[in-house]
């Protein structure tokens, strides 16, 4: 068997956040390949306390842990609550990470973010740019504190020989992504606005910045397909980028989710709100060639996708 080979079927997994919106996938993908998958809610296993993660691993005693609970939000979230959102992140990491390394778990995967990217980052972002520079100002807090439990897996793995991988998913969207306009991502919160206005008559709507930053956008059940390719078949320290390696501009990402709603209303953009970081376009060669993952679901077959179910979500 290859040395990096983890086969989940049959295997105890800890999915933390599992019930969030990239856990759900996840869960479920972990699920389809044999997987026993625990889940509990943060109610039960609250990680920003240092013994909770401990206590879980002694009662439940799974094999691997795959880490994606986390304190996430659009601009607006993270230029409100900087410190709230580094701490958290931070906390819940380093907690969970020194828990797998004391109770002895066989295999630990954590979700990095592309806002830990630097952000005069050249394009394609590779993985070797991480510290070739200061994040984006606004994501700074969140893409820092990702980025140090990075540096964590990694002395780990040399000092003690823990196994634990770091990817690194582009912006995620699909069904399941949650609704509030404030605190929500670019995609669900265009959708939202489209679909509302169109239902208003087809009034206005108002997109934060220029619409000149360009987003590069991974479908939601891709990335779970990743994370469990990843922890099967990738055993490395190195972080790996997922994601599509294609871009495009909020603007024309405005205009192509305006045509899949049916909205026939003025767009607006308001340069008021920071546009972020100019571009994010990932390297993502990586996941193929260390473990056979590339993405599948093209934009407009996802964007499709995600407003059917929030046409069918939304009162």
């Amino acid at each position: 068997m290859n040395r990096d080979s983890f086969p989940l079927a049959g295997k105890r997994i800890w999915v933390t956040g599992g019930s969030g919106f990239l856990g759900r996938p996840v869960v479920a993908e972990f699920r389809r390949r044999g997987a026993e998958v625990l889940d509990p809610g943060s109610t039960e296993v609250d990680l920003l306390d240092p013994s909770a993660a401990v206590a879980f691993l002694r009662r439940q005693r799974p094999d691997g842990v795959v880490h994606l609970a986390a304190r996430v939000g659009g601009i607006g979230a993270n230029r409100e609550h900087p410190g709230g959102f580094f701490f958290a992140n931070l906390a819940m990491g380093l907690h969970l990470i020194e828990a797998c390394r004391t109770e002895g778990v066989a295999k630990l995967a954590v979700a990095g973010t592309v806002c830990a990217y630097p952000k005069s980052c050249p394009v394609p972002f590779r993985e070797a740019d991480l510290w070739n520079g200061y994040p984006e100002e606004t994501n700074a807090p969140y893409g820092v504190a990702k980025k140090a439990l990075l540096v964590q897996m990694q002395a780990y793995r040399q000092e003690y020989g823990t196994r634990g991988i770091f990817l690194i998913p582009v912006n995620l969207y699909g069904p399941g992504d949650h609704l509030d306009l404030e605190t929500n991502h670019v995609i669900p919160a265009l959708i939202r606005k489209f679909i509302e206005a169109r239902r208003d008559g087809s009034g206005p709507v108002e997109l934060w910045g220029t619409g000149q930053a360009s987003r590069e956008f991974l479908y939601v059940e891709d990335a779970a397909r990743a994370f469990a390719d990843g922890m099967e078949r990738y055993d490395h320290g190195e972080p790996v980028n997922l994601g599509t390696g294609e871009e495009i501009r909020i603007g024309d990402l405005a205009l192509l989710i305006q045509r899949l709603t049916g909205h026939s209303g003025e767009l607006r953009f308001n340069p008021a709100y920071p546009d972020g970081q100019p571009r994010r376009k990932l390297d993502t060669s990586k996941a193929q060639e260390r473990f056979g993952w590339r993405a599948e679901v093209g934009l407009e077959e996802g964007l499709r996708r995600t407003i059917a179910w929030m046409e069918a979500a939304l009162p």
